[in-house]
């Protein structure tokens, strides 16, 4: 328990000092995986909507047009401040926030329609219990919508991609595999789908200064990159200055009973 208390200290701690970066990252405003979420969606109008670690609401503001309501959940404050800020500036008026943690939901059973998470997931100290979370709030037949980096089969380019990426973020978790998401969504009351498979290009300067990484740690990555094997570099795509990630929307649709 010291341990995840200590990883949700860090997730809290992190990005409160630096959430306004995420409020204008193009990475987070932009990418192809945002209309297909909402194209995975089906929506028709009228849903309610939950975005579990909603950052600083590039998704929630991504859905609010096409649907009723949208609930914007963060586990830290000065996110949520974000998520008002770009309401605002689009005049956005269905979106309301809420401070929580996306494994003991405040809400009831059956509440919404449909949980989105996006670039969250691998911030999750427990995904198993999140997505159980998920589908208790969600009504039967609603879907969950997650985009995230994956993870890697082999043991060599997943353990250099966590390494690279706790090296940046110290509130990094994991990026799951895709076999691991499969068992945790059969295992949650969820028939899973790969939607939807994507690459994001990761310049290095501007990945590191919107999460403030100190200097050493910078230097560490680098390190990495350099010392990396063939089949590590061809996986990450590293190249020049940056890399990319290998990414995927799933869709998840819960089941009866």
């Amino acid at each position: 328990m010291a341990r995840e208390s200590d990883l949700k200290g860090a997730v809290q701690e992190q990005f409160g000092r630096v959430a306004p970066n995420y409020l204008t990252s193009a990475v987070h405003a932009q990418g192809e995986d945002l209309p297909v979420m909402v194209e995975a969606a089906n929506l028709q109008g009228g849903e309610r909507v939950l975005d579990a670690g909603c950052g600083a609401g590039h998704t929630a503001a991504t859905f609010a047009p096409h649907v009723a309501e949208v609930t914007a959940l963060d586990f830290t404050a000065s996110m949520l401040n974000q998520v008002v800020l770009l309401a605002e500036d689009r005049e956005l008026t269905n979106i309301r926030t809420r401070l929580g943690d996306v494994e003991n939901l405040p809400f009831p059973d059956s509440t919404y329609d449909l949980v989105v998470s996006r670039y969250s997931a691998h911030h999750w100290a427990r995904p198993g219990k999140a997505l159980r979370e998920f589908r208790r709030v969600l009504k039967d037949g609603g879907r969950f919508i997650l985009s995230d980096v994956l993870g890697f089969g082999d043991p060599v380019c997943d353990t250099y991609l966590n390494a690279i990426e706790v090296l940046r973020d110290p509130s990094h978790v994991r990026d799951y595999t895709l076999e691991e998401w499969s068992n945790r969504f059969a295992a949650a009351g969820f028939r899973l789908e790969l939607f939807f498979s994507y690459r994001i290009f990761l310049h290095f300067e501007e990945w590191t200064e919107r999460m403030e990484t100190p200097e050493v740690n910078c230097s560490a990555i680098r390190a990495l990159y350099d010392a990396s094997p063939e089949e590590v570099r061809e996986a990450l795509q590293i190249e020049g200055e940056g890399h990319s990630f290998q990414c995927a929307v799933l869709r998840g649709t819960a089941s009866e009973g």
